[in-house]
């Protein structure tokens, strides 16, 4: 959920290749490598998710108790996956945060290209749906199995645009105030917020949420409540953007 890449320089070891230099700017890694990374990190996200949600309901049946214990997984689980997953492709595990790096760098600055894009949005998607899968697996429960946990209530389309905006204003102004070292300890934390501030618990994520019609548990979303979260999670992404511009205003400081 960040769009962080720079893995920290280390000495090279004899028989292996040198490192960049303090300060240098590291080579990217191979698409695939990146694609990789996305895939595998949106699936142990949802995973975290997905099987923390069946944990909390078969330990508790008191709803505060199973969304404290899912909430704390999360941002553990999360955090975790940014600090290794960051210096590789970004770590964003979500099709906004992608997307939204895409059109702040389509103009020749930093950024996932289109076709880097296009790689990114269907292993992210993957990833979530492997993730669910994974996480009923675990816990001898049908592997497929379609939510029925309706999230269709205008309030709780409401909370996806906020809890989306947030992040993405999050994530693009820690990159515009060079700050983007902090993102695993600052990302995880505004989601665990998110869990508790927003109506409908801060999915805040495409992928996360296809993934998550793929159980019926305490951490699912029915079919029929997809487009509408993806809908309000993409206007979200806009607004947030929109902030970071309002914000931070880009060139004015120079400029004065």
């Amino acid at each position: 959920m960040t769009t962080t890449h720079e893995p920290a320089a280390e000495p090279a070891l004899p028989g292996t290749a040198p490192q960049p230099a303090p300060g240098a700017t590291p080579p990217r890694r191979p698409l695939a490598a990146r694609a990789a990374a996305e895939l595998i990190g949106t699936a142990a996200l949802v995973a975290v998710v997905v099987g923390s949600g069946i944990q909390a309901t078969q330990l508790t049946r008191d709803a505060g108790v199973q969304l404290l214990a899912n909430s704390l997984a999360t941002v553990f689980g999360l955090g975790v996956l940014i600090l290794l997953l960051g210096p590789v492709s970004g770590a964003h595990f979500n099709p906004v945060v992608t997307l939204a790096e895409w059109w702040t760098g389509r103009r020749g600055g930093a950024g996932v290209t289109m076709r880097e894009a296009a790689v990114y949005v269907p292993s992210q998607i993957a990833g979530a749906i492997a993730g669910a899968v994974l996480a009923d697996a675990m816990f001898g429960r049908p592997l497929v199995a379609w939510s029925t946990h309706d999230r269709s209530a205008g309030h709780l389309l409401l909370g996806e645009v906020v809890a989306t905006a947030g992040l993405v204003l999050l994530i693009f102004g820690l990159a515009r105030t060079d700050r983007l070292r902090f993102a695993p300890v600052a990302v995880a934390s505004y989601i665990g917020a998110a869990y508790w501030f927003t109506s409908s618990t801060s999915f805040a994520n495409p992928a996360v949420t296809i993934g998550r019609t793929f159980s019926d548990t305490f951490a699912g979303i029915a079919p029929g409540s997809l487009v509408g979260f993806i809908g309000m999670q993409l206007i979200g992404g806009v607004i947030g953007l929109a902030l970071v511009s309002l914000v931070f205003l880009p060139g004015r400081e120079a400029a004065e």
